[in-house]
């Protein structure tokens, strides 16, 4: 049982295969709640130039441009998630206006101040090293641009039988000290699901 629920939380940190895509599944119904944050908090227009980090099967980057139209980039570690992520997006994508490749968040491949915006959900816990990577999100945001970073909380991972391997857990204060150590300097938490959930949003 041990194994299968370590194999369980390797998919949410890294979706391939049937397994993956019924985790991804899983995780759009229990996410709602963040995704709907992220819509209804993000500052984009049509114009705007967006990074999601760990894309998944693509349904938050679905969500967005059906609201906002913008320009979307993505990076996940998946091959599996971005071909049915791309699919999910065919004509977007199709237009130029939704672009996904494989990539890594520690290592980022676009110029300096590219994006108003950058959006993770739940991806944060499996970064190789979290200090590098909001430091590389903080140089690829214009200036006034925002990282919206949605996790559940230390207590709440925890509470989780998959989570006991490979995950890393942050507090609130974790997280607004390595974003300062990365650059930024407005840091805002809000509250999703009380206890359970939170917003970071990281300000340029």
């Amino acid at each position: 049982m041990r194994k299968f629920t370590e194999y369980i939380g390797s998919q949410f940190g890294n979706p391939r295969g049937i397994i993956g895509k019924f985790c991804c599944l899983i995780m759009n119904t229990i996410n709602q709640a963040m995704y709907k944050s992220v819509v209804k908090d993000i500052q984009i227009n049509e114009q705007s130039t967006v990074l999601d980090i760990g894309y998944g099967n693509g349904y938050l980057i679905q969500k967005l441009y059906q609201k906002y139209q913008p320009n979307i980039f993505g990076i996940d570690i998946s091959q599996d998630m971005m071909d049915i992520a791309i699919k999910r997006n065919q004509k977007a994508a199709d237009a130029g206006k939704i672009k996904l490749s494989i990539g890594d968040c520690c290592k980022l491949s676009y110029d300096d101040d590219t994006f108003a915006a950058v959006t993770s959900v739940n991806t944060i816990y499996f970064w190789s090293n979290v200090q590098v990577g909001l430091s590389e999100i903080y140089r690829v945001l214009k200036k006034d641009g925002i990282f919206y970073n949605v996790v559940y909380s230390k207590e709440w991972l925890k509470k989780l039988s998959y989570t006991k391997k490979g995950f890393q857990f942050f507090d609130k204060e974790d997280l607004i000290q390595l974003g300062k150590n990365a650059g930024f300097s407005q840091i805002l938490i809000k509250d999703i699901a009380n206890g359970k959930s939170y917003m970071v949003q990281y300000k340029k």
